[in-house]
């Protein structure tokens, strides 16, 4: 008999015969390594009078290994991290996918919802006022009137009202169907996500979740180009990723001037709060695709822009136009207001941060003192 670090005494009877002529059982040494469950067989066999000499053989104990599956221990970690609700699953890439996939495929209630969400989308895509009004038209036709005239509309009579009044006086804004988004994502959000999160589709959404964060890079995943910008804690280049031959910013800070100036919080936060800003591929942020670490570089991999910042095209130019103004202030605003929908407030807004691309367009950079206030309200202080 042998009692392992587990606690339980591992039996395995193993038969021999002697000089004798008479069978015996001895109980058999596992590895240290093996997982030690205690038998009924052995147990019984443990119990029996001492003077028998022939016993029946007894089936070998095989030790059980309890190794829990990938999902239960992604979605143990996502739901520690609050990562397992609708709204976190549904804004990223691969998460809205798996849900469209689960919706067209295995819940007949949640296809016309997503069906009519993603009409939705295609409107708010259009560029022209014209193209607005004519697919504006097939929407109100063909998912609110029709339900309408079939007493099977689902949808509040304010958000009906809503895109009636706008229709009626001509008016196709972008976000006409907004009041129906929100209901859409609200019917979503029940006991139709809860079945997502029964299905095989969030057992692939925990699989790919796996894949994400057991992706290991380092500076030889990289070429590295020239500096491009410096900052209090590092410097950043231009970087190509050698599989792909894509083009990054590369971010690199130094530990020691990290930790020289106490900023350990800072970088921490800066980390954070990228990952936060960087799903749904926001074009008016500077996303992050990548973070990793050396033993003196913490390096993040984020979007390339080489097109100066707004402080020294007006140290350049001088002052910008009101058409140029209104141009920058319209971008700065939705990617604020991308942030805001994250629970994320930025704190540094200042020409030196709002980077251009080769086309002109503007994005926010340098998340270093923004703010996340999902688990608290954000306040004012001097």
């Amino acid at each position: 008999m042998d009692t392992q670090g587990c606690g339980h005494t591992c039996v395995t009877p193993v038969a021999q015969t002697h000089g004798h002529g008479h069978t015996h059982t001895h109980p058999a040494r596992h590895s240290p390594t093996q997982l030690c469950v205690p038998s009924v067989a052995a147990v019984s066999h443990l119990c029996a009078p001492r003077h028998t000499h022939i016993h029946t053989p007894v089936a070998r104990s095989e030790p059980l290994w309890c190794v829990p599956s990938i999902r239960s221990v992604m979605q143990k970690y996502l739901e520690d991290r609050g990562e397992v609700t609708f709204d976190k699953i549904f804004t990223q890439k691969i998460g809205y996918l798996l849900f469209r996939d689960f919706a067209f495929n295995q819940a007949e209630e949640a296809k016309p919802l997503m069906e009519f969400y993603e009409e939705i989308k295609k409107y708010e895509k259009l560029d022209s006022e014209e193209e607005r009004a004519t697919h504006s038209r097939h929407i109100f036709d063909h998912y609110i009137m029709k339900e309408l005239l079939a007493c099977s509309h689902p949808f509040s009579k304010s958000a009906t009202e809503h895109v009636q009044s706008h229709l009626s006086k001509k008016q196709v804004p972008p976000d006409l169907f907004q009041p129906y988004i929100e209901e859409i994502c609200q019917n979503l959000r029940g006991g139709i996500f809860q079945k997502f999160i029964e299905s095989d589709k969030f057992t692939r959404f925990c699989q790919w979740k796996n894949v994400e964060l057991n992706i290991h890079l380092t500076m030889n995943d990289f070429s590295v180009h020239r500096i491009i910008g410096r900052g209090g804690f590092g410097e950043v280049y231009g970087c190509r990723k050698a599989d792909t031959g894509k083009m990054y910013a590369m971010k690199c800070l130094d530990k020691k001037r990290i930790k020289m100036k106490q900023g350990e919080t800072l970088a921490l936060n800066e980390r954070i709060m990228l990952s936060l800003v960087s799903t749904g591929d926001c074009p008016f942020i500077v996303c992050m695709s990548y973070a990793f670490h050396t033993p003196d570089k913490l390096s993040f991999i984020l979007d390339l822009m080489n097109g100066g910042d707004l402080h020294y095209h007006l140290s350049q130019h001088g002052v910008f136009s009101e058409a140029e103004m209104r141009f920058y202030a319209a971008e700065i605003i939705l990617g604020l207001e991308h942030m805001h929908s994250r629970f994320v407030v930025y704190r540094d807004l200042k020409p030196a941060n709002i980077l251009l691309d080769e086309f002109g367009h503007v994005r926010i950079s340098d998340l270093g003192l923004a703010c996340d206030f999902s688990k608290k309200k954000p306040h004012a202080s001097v």
